[in-house]
């Protein structure tokens, strides 16, 4: 699917939008608002109109964010939906696709956690792509202003030491047949290309992470395609339901073709 995202992205330094002619970053009214998602929709989808998704699919973020580069979204899908994937799109970002989750068979797809970064006063989507085909969606307004740009208050080499470094956190332990939550945290400082260095006052050049894939065993977890709007060192909490001997996977790759993983055990199963 990653070209799919990269035809709805807004590359760095380029002022027309892959697919659509480029619309002002900030919409001043709804009608704006509404032509800018309709333009989203179209180059992700196709002619496939998602169906409103209220009863099934849920966004939880703040009306008006504290740090508008560290923005907190909470995805919860209703028990026993069958959910083949998730898009997460913060509309008047540069790069309005924050996130696309493809979940596989180890994968418990009823709640994500993520942090992004978040430009200017947008509509947030979350498209959930059921296992048929159809996609539902919800809606949400938040305000917030130079997520995007927002240095990170340390220099380029502070912010690089350690990239790769992985954390991974369990719930307690696994039990048979049920969901583990788990909390991921990489070490990456997701350069954009807007954040200027506050003592060279130059650009910073973009680097950014562009995959997570997460596997229990031989079984995906999730395949997770994303771009600038992912907030640095990002925090990603999942559940999934492990296997008998579970080893959980982490692999990890980046604009630059930097590349990591890292695996730990599961905690220990019990019926």
């Amino acid at each position: 699917m990653r070209a799919s995202i990269k035809s709805a992205v807004l590359p760095l330094g380029i002022a027309v939008v892959l697919g659509f002619a480029a619309i002002p970053a900030r919409a001043d009214d709804q009608a704006d608002r509404q032509a800018r998602w309709k333009d989203i929709e179209k180059s992700l989808f196709g002619d496939r109109v998602p169906q409103d998704g209220a009863a099934v699919v849920q966004l939880d973020a703040p009306v008006r964010a504290d740090d508008a580069s560290l923005v907190p979204m909470a995805i919860t899908i209703a028990a026993k939906q069958p959910v083949k994937s998730l898009y997460l799109v913060i509309d008047d970002n540069p790069a309005p696709v924050a996130a696309h989750y493809t979940f596989g068979p180890a994968a418990d797809p009823r709640a994500i956690k993520m942090r992004v970064r978040v430009n200017t006063y947008t509509n947030v989507h979350v498209v959930a792509e059921m296992q048929d085909g159809t996609l539902l969606e919800t809606t949400k307004f938040v305000k917030a202003s130079g997520g995007c740009s927002a240095p990170m208050g340390m220099s380029d080499e502070e912010a690089m030491k350690g990239m790769g470094d992985m954390r991974i956190k369990f719930a307690g332990d696994a039990v048979a047949n049920k969901p583990v939550d788990a909390t991921l945290m990489v070490r990456h400082p997701n350069f954009n290309g807007m954040q200027m260095n506050q003592v060279s006052r130059m650009y910073t050049p973009a680097r950014y992470i562009q995959t997570i894939a997460v596997t229990d065993g031989d079984k995906k977890v999730f395949d997770l395609d994303t771009d600038i709007s992912l907030a640095s060192n990002p925090v990603i909490s999942f559940a999934f339901v492990p296997t008998d001997k579970s080893q959980l996977k982490v692999a990890v790759t980046d604009s630059e073709k930097g590349h990591w993983e890292k695996s730990v055990p599961v905690p220990a199963l019990s019926n």
